[in-house]
């Protein structure tokens, strides 16, 4: 199990767009892929959970990845939060 600490940079924080593109990122990897939000914790390959996580400019995250290519998965979604989701950080 792998996890990776995040913080949403990006202005609008993680709306539809972003939330779109966390999940389509997830679903190319094996991996069981969820998000934490203080004492929330989601499935990161439901567009749902995401959007329900309400996550704003400047919220932490932790990314909580396990299964046969949860570094690869890792790397993949932690770079997204870090580009902001291509958005005017």
């Amino acid at each position: 199990m792998i996890t990776r600490e995040v913080t949403v940079t990006n202005q609008a924080g993680v709306h539809t767009r972003p939330a779109s593109m966390i999940v389509r990122a997830a679903a190319k990897f094996r991996s069981d892929f969820f998000i934490r939000k203080d004492e929330f914790e989601i499935n990161g390959k439901s567009i749902i959970g995401v959007m329900t996580l309400a996550a704003e400019q400047g919220t932490r995250l932790t990314l909580v990845f396990e299964g046969e290519d949860e570094n690869e998965a890792a790397g993949a979604i932690a770079r997204l939060f870090e580009s902001g989701f291509g958005e005017e950080l």
